[in-house]
């Protein structure tokens, strides 16, 4: 079962899926919506199939494809997976899926003079970001990274721009100018890595093998790192490279927010341990103290805006923000415990915070307001939703006995010994994290009811306080009786929602409780990345000085 083109075909089939839904006639637009779950359901097994057939004792990439694609410039369509690249994998097969039950009803924003938009491109364009977010974690040839890497920007930009909120057009310029210029300085790092592929070898490359092996001067590997980095910092975010997440999270339809902070600002993340840290040893480790702090002051900062959002999917999308501070200092902290802390991190963000933005969705349709202070005390209307919002709540801020806090707690004691100073501050985000989290939940569901949802009380109706004197003479004296006031009727889940959160409910308690799985499939990529920056997978310890190449 390892030969099958598994990678290959995860590509493809989404790929053909969009094509197929964008070219249905207006009278079959109703089949678009079935065939995109069809298609993400197709994709979810193919990775369980290459799940199954991935061999953790094996070699580092498994399940390769390579075909040449431009050989004058030794380009290939180089495809295959480590442990940390199919965990993501996985993480795209689970949420693609719940997208699409999310967005069943999803329907397109009005267009003022002009007749309403049709959803069979949301469809088309969900599933092409799929195929897309597929081939870029799965790419091991350097250009056809970078292909992906900017390719995938087209999707998510009509996709919030076209069907998002009222700032739309602004967040979707915003995200894709940000991307942009992120992905052209990496650009010319990816091009400086085939000169000096050239000038060793002989013969110009970008496959990750070959370049993971360079002995780079320490200097120039600084200046290919920070090309790198900046693409990677914007796409993750960092801060202050942050500042196009809120907005685009805001303003994105709830499907493409999920995928948005679930999947591709883990490209960021992932690039770091892909490539910034075996292809520039020697500059991760000196540029390290750099990175670790824009990390923590990420942790709090993010933190802090969150607590005063008055916006749920901006909240949100800041708590994104703090985690990925987390994210950064497990990563170059330079310890396999950190280091696996931080790819379960970015698997378990995407789970917990898809849930809490799917959870928001739902609060929103039922209010039409993105506004905390428009909502209260639903919790007594709504029991379930109320509870699924909670259990993603204490998953976002790493509840023990939820999917996040195994990751943090690797995080922190893995970072700990090497940066102890670095780790106590993030630890601050931790109460934070608390702060905003539930806080967010105390207004939206407990409490009166307020805002939209509330509807004006009726005029009470005069009592009399006495009969009055037999004569009828005297004043007589009125009180208002209590009358509660009415509130606009809310429903709880639908059996279409219960089947759309439950997925995502099953891994926050299972992975919560038993991680082990999890943790086997990557901690050998992690290992080998570790050995790759010049620390001993076996211990905490960068060793003094550079490193020549990689090591396998």
């Amino acid at each position: 079962m390892a030969d099958f083109p598994f990678l290959l075909a995860m590509i493809v089939v989404p790929a053909l899926g969009a094509a197929v839904v964008a070219a249905l006639p207006t009278a079959r637009a109703a089949l678009a919506r079935p065939l995109a779950l069809a298609v993400s359901l197709l994709v979810l097994l193919l990775a369980v199939l290459a799940t199954v057939a991935f061999d953790t004792g094996g070699d580092r990439f498994q399940l390769t494809t390579s075909v040449a694609w431009i050989p004058d410039f030794g380009v290939d369509f180089a495809l295959g997976v480590d442990g940390i690249a199919l965990s993501m994998l996985l993480l795209i097969g689970v949420l693609v899926p719940v997208v699409v039950g999310a967005s069943w009803h999803e329907t397109p924003p009005p267009r003022p003079g002009r007749g309403p938009r049709s959803m069979t491109a949301f469809w088309a364009w969900l599933l092409l970001l799929e195929s897309l977010m597929v081939g870029v974690f799965a790419a091991t040839d350097v250009f056809l990274f970078y292909v992906f890497f900017e390719a995938m920007l087209v999707p998510m930009y009509f996709l919030i721009g076209s069907f998002g909120g009222p700032n739309r057009q602004y967040a979707a310029v915003k995200f894709f100018l940000y991307s942009l210029l992120g992905g052209l300085v990496m650009l010319a790092s990816v091009i400086g890595l085939y000169v000096v592929s050239n000038s060793s070898l002989g013969e110009g490359t970008f496959a990750f093998d070959a370049l993971r092996q360079l002995e780079i001067d320490p200097n120039v590997q600084k200046l290919l790192f920070l090309g790198f980095f900046v693409a990677f910092a914007i796409k993750a975010p960092l801060v202050p490279f942050h500042t196009w997440l809120p907005d685009s999270g805001a303003e994105a339809p709830i499907g493409a927010s999920v995928l948005l902070v679930g999947v591709l600002d883990k490209v960021g993340t992932f690039g770091f341990l892909r490539y910034c840290l075996p292809l520039f040893p020697d500059a991760s480790r000196d540029l390290a103290p750099w990175v670790l702090a824009l990390a923590v002051v990420g942790v709090l900062y993010a933190a802090l805006v969150a607590v005063g959002q008055d916006d749920m999917k901006r909240l949100v999308s800041y708590t994104s923000v703090a985690h990925f501070g987390f994210i950064a200092l497990g990563i170059f902290a330079f310890t396999t415990e950190a280091a696996t802390g931080a790819v379960l991190y970015m698997v378990n963000h995407g789970i917990a915070t898809g849930l809490l933005f799917v959870v928001v969705g739902m609060v929103i349709a039922r209010s039409g307001s993105r506004r905390i202070s428009d909502h209260g005390g639903l919790a007594t209307r709504v029991p379930l939703l109320a509870g699924v919002f909670l259990l993603a709540g204490l998953a976002s801020l790493a509840l023990p006995g939820t999917n996040s806090f195994v990751s943090e707690f690797l995080v922190l004691i893995g970072s700990f010994p090497e940066r102890p100073v670095h780790t106590v501050l993030a630890t601050v985000g931790i109460v934070l994290a608390a702060l905003y989290v539930l806080l967010m939940y105390q207004r939206v569901m407990h409490g009166p009811a307020r805002g939209v949802l509330a509807e004006p009380e009726p005029e009470p109706d005069p009592v009399p306080d006495h009969a009055g004197p037999p004569d009828g003479g005297g004043a007589t004296a009125v009180l208002t009786a209590p009358t509660p006031p009415r509130t606009r009727a809310v429903p709880d889940l639908s059996r279409r929602e219960i089947a759309v959160v439950s997925p995502l409910v099953a891994l926050v308690l299972l992975l919560g409780v038993y991680p082990q799985p999890l943790i086997d499939l990557v901690t050998p990529a992690v290992e080998a990345t570790i050995s790759d920056v010049g620390a001993d997978p076996g211990g905490n310890t960068p060793q003094v000085g550079g490193t020549e190449g990689g090591t396998d």
